[in-house]
């Protein structure tokens, strides 16, 4: 079982493989590579993201995306966990996860 997504992270992940495939398709690909890799490593253990009570209680978590200045914003209670929303780093996370 892997970590799915849901229709905004699908899009966050549209958008942001869109932006970096303007320079780099191969970073682009590797991006959407590194979330579906990020997916299975959720199924497995969905407790392996921070949680960040200043951003979102539980049962959303965290994650860094490895090689990325991505986080996935997930929930670890769902079954299969749910991505809600993969976003930049750099972005204003209390801005961007309001409606969470």
């Amino acid at each position: 079982m892997k970590g799915r997504l849901a229709p905004a992270a699908r899009r966050d992940l549209l958008e942001a493989a869109g932006w970096i495939a303007r320079d780099d398709a191969k970073a682009a690909l590797a991006l959407r590579d590194a979330v579906v890799e990020a997916a299975g490593r959720l199924g497995g253990n969905p407790e392996i993201g921070r949680v960040r009570l200043e951003l979102a209680g539980p049962p959303v978590r965290f994650l860094m995306l490895s090689g990325f200045p991505y986080i996935l914003v997930y929930d670890a209670e769902s079954r299969p966990p749910l991505i809600l929303r993969v976003v930049h780093g750099a972005r204003d996370l209390p801005e961007v996860l309001a409606d969470l």
